[in-house]
C-alpha cells in the first residue's frame, strides 16, 4: 500500500503523514512518497516527516522523497494533491491585486480565486496523466489543492473518467467550531448540506439525533460571533496578525469571518452559511476591513510558515523538536479517513465535491455540487437532496457560470471567456472593475497563465 503526496513541501504535510501513521492498521500503508517540484522547501520537510515515521511514531511505514514523477506514481494506491502553484508570493498577489481596485482579495474566493484556478487548472491535469500513466489501475487521487471549485469543474470537463475525488476541509472547520461552541463531541454530530465549493449552507445539524441547529442559532445570536465562548476572552490574541497555535482558521483575519456567520444569520437565520460566503454577501464591509498592504497571505507567512521552517531548522541544529510548529489536526485526520472509507468500503460520510446528475434538482446535471455523500470502494454515492430555496439557486447559478466561464476561456485562451468570468463574479461591482482586475492579473501571472487572446 503506497500512498503518494503530492506537494511534500508543504506545511501541511507533517500532519498529513502523522494522521496517515496513527491510521497505519485500517490502511495498512507501507510506504509514503513526498513528491514535490521544490527540492528545497520538500527536502526540509522530508526531514521533518522522517522523524515523525521513524522516531516520533517507530511506524515502520517506509519514506521515499523524490522529485521525479515515475518514481513518485509507480504503483500508487492513493494519492494526495494538495498543490499551491506559485507559493505564497502569488497569493499574496491574489489577495492585493482586487484590493487595490477595491474588490474581495481573497485566497480561493472572487478575482484572486480565479486567478489562482488558472494557475492550477493544468498542473493538475499533469497530475491525473502522470497518474494514469504509472499509479495502479485501483488508484484514487483525493484533491484538495485549492479553489476545489475550479480544480473539479476543469478535472470534470478534461478528464472525465479520472478517478479523482474532490474534496474541502471547511466544513470540517465549521463544524469543529460548532462542536466547541456546543461544548459536545464532534464525532456524534451529524449534519446536512449543500452548495458548490465555499459557498454552501447547513441546513441541520444533529447531536445523537437531536436537532441543535436552533441552540446553535441562539448561541450566534448571543455572542454576535461564531466563536466558543472561551475563544473569546481575549479578543486581541484572536485578531493579532501575528497569532498562531490553536485551530488555523479563528486567528488573525479569521475572526471577521466567523464574526460574519452572525451578521449573514441576522438576516437569513434558517440556514448556517458556510464562512466563506462573507465575500459574496458582504462583499463591500470586508473591503472595508481589509488591510491592502497585508492580507491573509502574509499572516499565513509570518505564523505557520515562518514557524514550521524556523522549527526544522532547530531540529537539524539542535536535534530537539517543537511539534506545536505543525499542524496535525482535523485537516489530516479528514483525509485519512476518507482514505479508510474507500479502502476498506466502510460508506462512511462525507462531504465532497462531484458531478450533480440530479442530487439537486433544480441545477444542473453537470455542475460540480458540494453534497454528503457515503463513501466505499467504488467510490462516492450521494444523497439525494430537495430543490433548493430560490435565493440559494440564484447565488449558485451566478457563482456556477462565473466558474464555467473561466474554466472555458483558459482552456480555450479566450480573453473575452475569463473577462465575462470576472464580470459575472459577484465580487465584482463592474465590467470596467473586472477588465482592470484581469489586466493587471494577467501581468502577474504571465509566467502561470496560457496566453489570452
Amino acid at each position: 500500500m503506497i500512498i503518494t503526496i503530492v506537494g511534500g513541501g508543504s506545511t501541511f504535510t507533517p500532519g498529513i503523514v502523522k494522521s496517515i501513521a496513527l491510521r497505519k492498521d485500517e490502511l495498512e500503508v507501507d510506504e509514503i512518497r513526498l513528491f514535490d517540484i521544490d527540492r528545497e522547501r520538500q527536502d526540509k520537510l522530508g526531514v521533518l516527516v522522517k522523524w515523525i515515521l521513524e522516531e516520533d511514531l517507530k511506524s515502520g511505514i517506509k519514506l521515499t522523497v523524490t522529485y521525479d514523477e515515475k518514481e513518485a506514481y509507480t504503483d500508487a494506491d492513493f494519492i494526495f494533491a494538495q498543490m499551491r502553484v506559485g507559493k505564497y508570493a502569488m497569493r499574496e498577489m491574489d489577495e492585493k491585486i482586487p484590493l487595490k481596485h477595491g474588490c474581495v482579495g481573497q485566497e480561493t474566493c472572487g478575482c484572486g480565486g480565479m486567478a489562482y484556478g488558472m494557475r492550477t487548472i493544468f498542473p493538475m491535469i499533469k497530475v491525473i496523466d502522470d497518474v494514469e500513466k504509472y499509479a495502479k489501475p485501483t488508484y484514487w487521487i483525493l484533491n484538495y489543492s485549492n479553489p476545489a471549485s475550479i480544480v473539479s469543474e476543469a478535472c470534470r470537463k478534461l478528464r472525465p473518467n479520472a478517478r479523482i475525488i474532490n474534496i474541502c476541509d471547511m466544513p470540517i472547520a465549521i463544524i469543529d467550531v460548532v462542536a466547541a461552541a456546543l461544548e459536545v463531541n464532534k464525532k456524534d454530530l451529524v449534519y446536512d448540506y449543500y452548495g458548490l465549493n465555499h459557498f454552501g449552507w447547513f441546513t441541520s445539524i444533529e447531536y445523537k439525533g437531536e436537532d441543535v441547529m436552533p441552540k446553535l442559532r441562539d448561541y450566534i445570536m448571543e455572542q454576535e460571533i461564531l466563536l466558543p465562548a472561551a475563544y473569546l476572552k481575549d479578543k486581541q490574541a484572536l485578531t493579532s496578525s501575528g497569532s498562531s497555535g490553536g485551530n488555523r482558521h479563528t486567528k488573525g483575519s479569521w475572526y471577521y469571518v466567523w464574526k460574519g456567520v452572525y451578521e449573514i444569520m441576522q438576516n437569513f437565520p434558517e440556514t448556517l452559511p458556510n464562512t466563506y460566503l462573507n465575500y459574496y454577501l458582504q462583499q463591500k464591509e470586508f473591503v472595508e476591513h481589509s488591510d491592502p498592504t497585508h492580507t491573509r497571505a502574509n499572516e499565513v507567512m509570518e505564523t505557520r510558515e515562518k514557524n514550521l521552517f524556523d522549527g526544522i531548522d532547530r531540529y537539524l541544529a539542535t536535534g530537539e523538536i517543537d511539534e506545536s510548529v505543525f499542524y496535525a489536526g482535523s485537516h489530516g485526520d479528514w483525509i485519512a479517513d476518507l482514505a479508510i472509507a474507500l479502502k476498506n468500503d466502510t460508506k462512511a460520510r462525507f462531504l465532497v465535491i462531484t458531478e450533480n446528475r440530479g442530487a439537486i434538482p433544480n441545477m444542473p446535471y453537470d455542475a460540480m455540487v458540494e453534497v454528503p455523500a457515503y463513501i466505499g470502494k467504488k467510490g462516492p454515492e450521494v444523497i439525494a437532496q430537495n430543490e433548493i430555496p430560490l435565493f440559494q439557486q440564484g447565488l449558485m447559478m451566478q457563482q456556477l457560470n462565473s466558474e464555467k466561464l473561466l474554466v472555458e476561456g483558459c482552456i480555450e485562451g479566450s480573453y473575452e471567456k475569463v473577462l465575462q468570468a470576472f464580470t459575472l463574479n459577484k465580487t465584482v461591482p463592474s465590467m470596467k472593475v473586472a477588465k482592470e482586475i484581469l489586466d493587471d492579473m494577467i501581468e502577474a501571472n504571465k509566467e502561470y497563465w496560457p496566453e489570452l487572446k
